[in-house]
C-alpha cells in the first residue's frame, strides 16, 4: 500500500479536478442559457483543436491502457504497441474523409448522420449498439483496471473503491455538460502523461539503461519482444498481416464512428479545428509506446534479474505450473520502484485515466439517449427535458456499467478482452460508415439490413468461439475474425445495395464522396497548420516508426 503522503496528494487531486468540472460546466452553462442543449451536450460548438486532439486522447487512453499496455509490454512486449500507432492512421481518415461530412450535416450523434446518409431504422440501430458499447468498452473495462489499482495501492475492496471515484466523475459529468468534461480531460491529459513519463524514467534508469534490457532479452531469448511486426504462426496470434487487416476495421469504428470518441469533434468551432484537432492527437497517440507500454517491457527485463519481485503476483494455474498474474504489473511497479512522493502523482495519473474515461463515456451516452431516443418520441422537448432524459441515462448506464465488471474480469488479458469484444461489434458499424461515405449506390435497406444481419453474426460467432474455445472458429485470432466479418458485412451489403437501389435524398445526396480527392479540396489553414502538411507529415513519421520497430 501507498503511503499517507502519496494518499492525501491522490485525494486532493481528485477534488481539484470535481471542483474544476462543476465549476467549469456551470459557468458555461449559465453563459449559454438561450440554447441549452447545445450548450450542454456539444459545449456549444466552442471547442478549438488543442482541446479536441487532447480531449480525444483522454478519452481513449483510461486507465484500461495504463494497465493493460504495461501488462501487454511485460507479456508481449512492443506487439500491442502496434494499436496506438495504426491509430494514428485512423485519425488521418478521420480528419480528411469524415469530419467534413459531421460538420457540414450540423449533426450532433453519429446515428443523427446515419439517419441522414440512410434511414431512421440505422440510426435506431446504431444509438442502441453505441450506448451498448459505451457502458462496456469505455466504462466497465475502465471501473475493472481502476478496480485491480485501487485495491491493491488502497487496500480498499475493489467495488467500493471504483464506486467512490464513478460517483465523483458522473456528478460533474451530469452536472456539467461536455464543456465540464473536456476541460477537465486535457487537463488530466497532462497529469496522465506527466505519470506515465516519470515511470518510464524510472524503469529506465532502474534496467540500467536500453542495452542492458536488450542484454537480458538475447540472454532468455526473447529478442522477439521488441518486434511489433510478427511472422506467420506467431503464439500471439497477431502477426503482421493480422494487424494490417484487423485493425483498420476495430480503428475505423473507434476513431471515426463511435460517439464517444466523435463527439468531441462534433463540438469543434470549425472544420479545420475539426480536421486538425484529431491530427494533433495522432501526434501524440505515438508516445503511448514508450510510457504505457516499454514500462511493462522494462518490468519484465528487472523481474528476470531480480530487481522486481512479483511474487505477489505469483498464481498456479490449472495444470499446476505457477504463473505471473501480470494483471498488476503496473501496480507492483508503483510500489516498488516510485520514490514516496511522486507514487501520488502516478495514483494521480492512474485516477485521470479512469475518470476522464468515464466521463467522456457517461456525456456521450446522456447525449445519445436524449438526441436519438427521447427526442423521436418527445419532439417538442424542451431543452431542459432534453438534458435531464441525458442525465437520467448516464446514471442507468453507470449502475449496468458495475454490474458487468465480474464478467469482464474473467478475461487474463484486460487488453485482449476488450479488442476481443470490440472486433466483434465493430465489422457492420465500419461498412456503412466507409460505403456510405465512399459509395453513392450504398442505399438505406442494405445499410440498415448489414447492421441487423452483421450485429447478429457477430454476437453469435462471440458466443460460439467463447462456448467452444476449441473449434476451428474458436482458434481464429479475433483480429482476423474482425476482418472476416467485415469482409461478409461489405459483400452484404453490396449485394443488398443491387437489390434495394439507393434513393438518395436532397440531404443524402451531399453527404458522400464523388471522388475520394474531393475531400482535399478546402484550402485549409496557411503554413504549418495545414490539415493536408499535418496528415503528410504523421503519415510519414508513423511509417518511419513502423519501419525501425518491425
Amino acid at each position: 500500500m501507498i503511503g499517507s503522503f502519496d494518499a492525501t496528494v491522490s485525494i486532493l487531486y481528485v477534488l481539484v479536478i470535481l471542483a474544476i468540472g462543476l465549476y467549469t460546466g456551470l459557468r458555461h452553462r449559465s453563459a449559454n442559457k438561450k440554447n441549452a442543449a447545445s450548450s450542454y451536450f456539444l459545449a456549444g460548438k466552442s471547442l478549438k483543436w488543442p482541446m479536441i486532439g487532447l480531449a480525444l486522447f483522454a478519452t481513449n487512453i483510461s486507465c484500461v491502457h495504463l494497465v493493460s499496455l504495461a501488462q501487454s509490454g511485460f507479456d508481449t512486449g512492443l506487439l500491442n504497441g502496434t494499436f496506438e500507432w495504426m491509430a494514428s492512421f485512423t485519425l488521418i481518415l478521420l480528419a480528411l474523409f469524415f469530419v467534413p461530412f459531421y460538420i457540414k450535416s450540423g449533426v450532433s450523434t453519429l446515428p443523427d448522420f446515419l439517419e441522414k446518409r440512410y434511414n431512421r431504422a440505422s440510426r435506431d440501430w446504431l444509438a442502441f449498439i453505441s450506448i451498448l458499447s459505451a457502458i462496456i468498452i469505455h466504462i466497465s473495462f475502465s471501473l475493472l483496471a481502476g478496480g485491480i489499482v485501487l485495491q491493491t495501492l488502497f487496500g480498499v475492496n475493489m467495488y467500493t473503491s471504483v464506486i467512490i471515484i464513478a460517483v465523483i466523475t458522473t456528478i460533474y459529468t451530469v452536472v456539467g455538460g461536455l464543456k465540464a468534461v473536456v476541460v477537465t480531460e486535457s487537463i488530466q491529459t497532462v497529469v496522465l502523461l506527466s505519470g506515465a513519463v516519470i515511470m518510464s524514467v524510472v524503469a529506465y534508469q532502474k534496467m540500467g539503461g536500453w542495452d542492458d534490457m536488450v542484454h537480458v532479452l538475447q540472454q532468455k531469448n526473447e529478442l522477439n519482444k521488441l518486434s511489433m511486426m510478427r511472422p506467420h504462426g506467431d503464439a500471439s496470434g497477431l502477426p503482421w498481416y493480422a494487424v494490417l487487416l484487423g485493425y483498420p476495421v476495430l480503428g475505423i469504428w473507434y476513431w471515426c464512428a463511435d460517439q464517444t470518441i466523435v463527439q468531441r469533434v462534433l463540438g469543434a468551432k470549425d472544420e479545420n479545428h475539426a480536421r486538425v484537432g484529431p491530427l494533433f492527437c495522432g501526434f501524440i497517440k505515438i508516445l503511448p509506446v514508450f510510457i504505457f507500454v516499454m514500462p511493462g517491457l522494462f518490468a519484465y527485463a528487472l523481474y528476470q534479474t531480480g530487481h522486481l519481485d512479483v511474487g505477489s503476483l505469483k498464481t498456479v494455474d490449472a495444470a499446476g505450473k505457477e504463473v505471473v498474474n501480470s494483471k498488476g504489473i503496473y501496480t507492483l511497479m508503483i510500489l516498488q520502484l516510485i520514490p514516496k512522493g511522486l507514487a501520488g502523482v502516478l495514483v494521480a495519473a492512474l485516477l485521470s485515466g479512469l475518470m476522464s474515461q468515464i466521463s467522456g463515456a457517461l456525456n456521450s451516452i446522456s447525449t445519445l439517449a436524449s438526441y436519438d431516443i427521447y427526442k423521436r418520441y418527445k419532439p417538442g422537448a424542451s431543452d431542459d427535458k432534453l438534458v435531464r432524459a441525458g442525465k437520467i441515462a448516464a446514471g442507468i448506464s453507470f449502475i449496468v456499467s458495475l454490474l458487468l465488471l465480474p464478467l469482464l474480469n474473467n478475461y487474463e488479458s484486460i487488453f485482449n478482452g476488450l479488442n476481443d469484444i470490440i472486433a466483434h461489434i465493430a465489422p457492420p458499424i465500419t461498412c456503412v460508415f466507409l460505403l456510405g461515405v465512399f459509395w453513392k449506390k450504398a442505399s438505406a435497406i442494405s445499410a440498415q439490413l448489414t447492421l441487423y444481419i452483421g450485429s447478429a453474426a457477430g454476437v453469435l460467432i462471440f458466443i460460439y468461439s467463447k462456448t467452444l474455445p476449441h473449434s476451428v472458429i474458436g482458434q481464429v485470432p479475433f483480429m482476423m475474425m474482425a476482418f472476416y466479418l467485415f469482409v461478409f458485412c461489405v459483400l452484404l451489403q453490396v449485394s443488398l445495395s443491387f437489390i434495394y437501389k439507393v434513393q438518395h435524398t436532397a440531404e443524402s445526396d451531399v453527404l458522400y464522396w464523388r471522388s475520394p480527392l474531393e475531400s482535399l479540396n478546402s484550402p485549409g489553414w496557411a503554413g504549418v497548420g495545414n490539415y493536408k502538411f499535418l496528415s503528410l507529415l504523421l503519415i510519414v513519421i508513423m511509417a518511419a516508426l513502423f519501419w525501425l520497430f518491425r
